[in-house]
């Protein structure tokens, strides 16, 4: 196995929806992209596998998740974030206006038009 098959510890993430291959399986773009995010950071040296360990077990066991676990990856950015708020990375506020900058985009979106920030109406 070369060193660009083997595998990033956190693929081993528990809960992570996966392929009958065992590759990691996305509901959504952004959710691909959230996990591209959380292994760059995580090879940067930005959080170690445990840190980021606890920060997704904390996320995954809060109270009023999904039955189904359709939010799993919704736990995941909100794992990443509060990780990156606490480590100093991130701002917890501008993070917040982000969220919801994409929320309105999305809302005055155009079914099947691409969601980009310039759709805000607030931008």
């Amino acid at each position: 196995m070369s060193l660009c098959e083997t595998p990033s510890q956190l693929s081993q993430s528990p809960g992570l929806p996966k392929s009958p291959a065992g590759d990691p399986v996305f509901p959504e773009p952004w959710a691909a992209e959230a996990f591209a995010m959380t292994v760059h950071l995580h090879e940067k040296g930005v959080f170690t596998w445990s840190e980021w360990a606890a920060a997704l077990s904390t996320a995954l066991h809060r109270p009023g998740r999904a039955e189904d676990g359709s939010d799993y990856f919704d736990c995941w950015v909100e794992a990443l974030s509060d990780l990156l708020v606490s480590r100093g990375v991130a701002d917890a506020s501008a993070i917040l206006a982000l969220q919801k900058s994409w929320q309105r985009a999305a809302e005055a979106t155009p079914h099947g038009k691409p969601i980009e920030l310039g759709n805000d109406p607030l931008r």
